[in-house]
């Protein structure tokens, strides 16, 4: 490499090392489709000693081969382009090398040490494009699993993983702390939203809230949940956490309707929405079923948790066919046809969709289509 190479490659790793040094949640793309990494920065108390600096939660992992629901011939998808990481050791090094860098090239005994650095795996759902055997094979049995009820059920007979936990889900007036189960942190929390008559829980949203903030704590002491469902009922009840306002990712890959969402808005203590992942296409099997809800519901959606970030999610046009493709209807969306249409659709009285305030209030979101093995800090 000739100097002038050396030197933006330095360049190039300081500013991201400084970038990293704010010590915010990163959020990877691991494919074109809906396959994630959320890093989370511990707390301060929790890095101690050179241990890691962010806790990393491997979403609905899907890299290589193909996913078939029912049977081959009803339905079988391809991805349309190689995902960014072929496999679950490729996602580890990621996470490696990322800690390693906002360390500040500290020593990496402790990193080297480590057997594994996905920490744990959420599944949103049972089907083969989120709940993949073949990938999630890759992961340490070491790794807690959680899932919804059928994924759970499923990935559970497959014996490979010693934990597999059933997400709960989260209800109105609720605090967070309450769905923070074991093995978990107390700082952590994973649970889920469903909608009213959704039986098969299709337009669910997986919610991911985490205490790492320090401007959003303040102390009144409370006790660790014992909600615990992990098989041995144990509860550490030496630990105590605290009833502090927390951030979280709302995840919901096939939509989830916006009147739904209202036990985040009414959480006690308070939920600030940093991220919602919610694509923006449109599909359907014909006129009889509605699959991805869409922009359109994204903006309603968008109105009531007012995320900082809104990431496009399962809008891969995969290949493959079967019975299912023949009927599969398909609009592609922009955030700016939603609005248009949004705004056509109530005859220019945008008060219908965005209240008292107006479609400005849409100004401070920061839409990110984020890419096939694109990465962002979540600042």
């Amino acid at each position: 490499m000739d100097a002038p190479s050396v030197q933006l490659n330095l360049e190039i790793r300081e500013a991201v090392v400084k970038a990293l040094a704010t010590r915010r949640p990163l959020l990877h793309h691991l494919n074109a489709d809906t396959s994630w990494l959320l890093q989370i920065p511990r707390p301060a108390n929790a890095v101690k000693h050179g241990s890691r600096i962010y806790y990393n939660v491997l979403i609905d992992p899907w890299f290589v081969g193909g996913q078939s629901d029912v049977a081959k011939w009803f339905s079988q998808q391809f991805h349309a382009t190689a995902s960014a990481v072929q496999s679950v050791a490729e996602v580890e090094e990621l996470a490696r090398q990322v800690d390693l860098l906002a360390g500040g090239f500290r020593s990496t005994r402790r990193l080297d040490d480590d057997k594994q650095y996905i920490d744990a795996v959420v599944i949103s759902h049972e089907f083969t494009d989120h709940c993949h055997k073949e990938t999630l094979l890759e992961v340490h049995r070491d790794v807690p699993v959680l899932a919804t009820a059928q994924a759970a059920s499923l990935i559970s007979s497959w014996h490979h993983f010693r934990s597999v936990t059933t997400t709960p889900t989260f209800k109105d007036n609720a605090d967070w702390h309450d769905y923070s189960l074991l093995p978990l942190p107390s700082w952590l929390s994973i649970s889920r939203l469903t909608a009213p008559k959704d039986v098969l829980f299709y337009h669910s949203a997986l919610l991911i809230t985490f205490a790492t903030h320090p401007f959003l704590s303040h102390a009144t002491p409370k006790k660790r949940s014992s909600l615990s469902i992990n098989g041995d009922g144990t509860e550490d009840l030496s630990s105590s956490t605290f009833s502090e306002a927390a951030e979280c990712v709302v995840y919901t890959p096939h939509g989830i309707p916006h009147t739904a969402l209202t036990p985040i808005a009414s959480a006690d203590p308070p939920l600030h929405t940093l991220a919602f992942l919610h694509g923006l296409h449109d599909v359907s099997i014909s006129a009889a079923q509605q699959l991805n809800l869409g922009a359109k519901n994204g903006l309603l959606a968008q109105r009531i948790l007012k995320a900082k970030y809104w990431v496009a999610t399962h809008d891969e046009v995969k290949t493959g066919g079967g019975f299912v493709s023949w009927w599969l209807r398909r609009k592609a969306w922009t955030l700016e046809d939603a609005l248009r249409e949004a705004r056509k659709d109530m005859d220019g009285d945008d008060t219908h969709i965005q209240g008292t305030g107006g479609w400005d209030e849409f100004e401070d979101t920061r839409f990110q289509d984020m890419a096939n093995g694109e990465s962002r800090i979540l600042e």
